[in-house]
């Protein structure tokens, strides 16, 4: 939740009337009064076709003017104007207009408040969105934009993109660009509370709004680090993996500092306007998300973006990242920095915890490679060197523990993993297809006393000297 816009009062001069109109839209029993200023030209532009799509992520409410006068360029393909919108759910200024109307390529902007859900499917504000090309998310509230899903506002504004126009936002309007969105509809998240308990009520999501290209699987966050940000968007990833928020087991969140704009082209690269923004990559299951208790993940991927750096969303990178883990609810110190990773060809151990390569012969459970006395959370590396090869190792569990074990699969081959009790039953498996695709397991033990357990990683197809590496954790 952001603040409220800053309310302006609306001074039409006569010099000025000519270039804005007030005018209230039709108030009904459904919905309240919207507001409609419109700035620049009376009559929108016109032409076959665009250039688009582009778009702006702010970490604050206003108009980063290098990255919307980038936007406007791309959409008009360097010719003409374009007539921008900008949505607000409250407020009775129009700042966002104040700034675009003046930029070269603009033909208008027009401001509308819309003050409930209903409002969505106001026909004036429908016919001012799909005659724009760029529609503009101010900030504010996101639990009001979220309450506009399925309106005829939502397909509105797909209708711009799908033109070759864009969008964009800021603060609130940031966070109802992404793929998931925290809408913060119950409380604003702290990051200290975020990890103490993931499913705090204050942790509400709306999915199925928005899917840009190339930005799915995405969860935005704004005020990045003036608010310390950084552990509530760590909760949001590992909530968006283990709640399958997402598709294919991995999450990015996107934090935005204040002042700083992310611009994204058409391709899906993104370039930085501003002191710096941050990519959290969550690629497994959280080691522990419960209800009530404290957040453990281990190795969050994390790019930091400066002025005029990139990510390129449409080929998501996988290097050039720093490491930050968080267990029982505490996160590793200097969560906004560190050293990138220049090499990554394996698979770096998780911070604090043991390395173990498989030893040959481990194809049986009597032959199990015993990892009990490694310290967790360890990193277990092999390899499937036959289509037939199966790779034991045991561990002891205590009662009340919970194991969860995440393996990154090379695309050499396709391995399932099992995890059996002392005398081989199975206890559970993970069994994804094809090559390449991780696999994880959790199991919590509710029976006194300690047992053995053995996992068992099977080749399905193919085969390789390319390691596999699972994270073994116990909480």
């Amino acid at each position: 939740m952001s603040p409220s816009r800053n309310s302006r009062r609306l001074a039409v001069t006569a010099a000025a009337a000519a270039l804005l109109t007030v005018a209230p839209l039709g108030v009904t029993a459904a919905h309240a009064q919207v507001t409609r200023v419109r700035q620049g030209s009376a009559t929108d532009a016109s032409r076959a076709s665009w250039s688009g799509p582009a778009y702006t992520m702010n970490g604050s409410g206003g108009i980063v003017t290098a990255t919307m006068t980038k936007a406007v360029d791309a959409i008009r393909g360097g010719t003409g104007a374009i007539d921008v919108v900008v949505i607000a759910g409250s407020g009775s200024g129009t700042p966002e207009c104040d700034v675009i109307t003046p930029l070269a390529g603009v033909n208008s902007c027009t401001t509308l408040t819309l003050t409930a859900a209903n409002d969505g499917n106001n026909s004036q504000v429908n016919t001012d969105v799909r005659n724009a090309e760029f529609v503009y998310f101010a900030g504010g509230d996101q639990c009001r934009y979220v309450a506009w899903k399925g309106t005829a506002l939502e397909a509105s504004v797909e209708s711009v993109v799908a033109k070759g126009g864009g969008v964009g936002g800021g603060s609130a309007g940031h966070h109802v660009n992404s793929d998931v969105v925290y809408d913060a509809c119950t409380a604003s998240a702290t990051s200290s509370g975020a990890l103490a308990n993931p499913y705090d009520r204050s942790l509400t999501f709306t999915t199925g709004m928005f899917r840009w290209p190339n930005y799915a699987g995405t969860i935005n966050d704004s005020h990045f680090v003036t608010r310390d940000r950084m552990g509530r968007t760590m909760a949001f990833v590992a909530r968006a993996v283990k709640d399958g928020l997402v598709s294919g087991g991995k999450a990015w969140g996107v934090g935005v500092e204040e002042g700083a704009s992310l611009y994204l082209d058409r391709a899906g690269r993104a370039t930085l306007s501003g002191p710096s923004a941050y990519v959290v990559l969550g690629d497994h299951q959280p080691e522990v998300a419960v209800s009530g208790q404290p957040l453990t993940y281990t190795n969050f991927k994390i790019w930091k973006l400066t002025n005029g750096q990139s990510y390129d969303f449409a080929n998501r990178p996988t290097c050039g990242y720093y490491l930050r883990s968080v267990r029982a609810g505490v996160p590793d110190a200097s969560l906004y920095s560190g050293t990138p990773v220049t090499d990554c060809s394996t698979t770096p151990p998780p911070s604090g915890g043991s390395t173990f390569a498989e030893a040959e012969p481990n194809d049986s459970r009597t032959a199990a490679n015993d990892i009990s006395g490694l310290t967790f959370p360890a990193t277990v590396t092999g390899d499937m060197k036959s289509t037939s090869d199966r790779d034991y190792f045991s561990l002891t569990l205590g009662s009340g523990q919970t194991l969860t074990v995440n393996c990154a699969v090379p695309t050499a081959y396709d391995a399932d993993l099992y995890l059996l009790s002392a005398s081989g039953s199975t206890l559970t498996r993970s069994v994804n297809d094809g090559a390449g695709a991780d696999e994880s397991v959790t199991l919590t033990r509710t029976a006194s006393g300690s047992a053995t357990y053995h996992l068992d990683l099977e080749a399905y197809a193919g085969s390789g000297t390319a390691d596999y590496a699972c994270v073994v954790a116990k909480s």
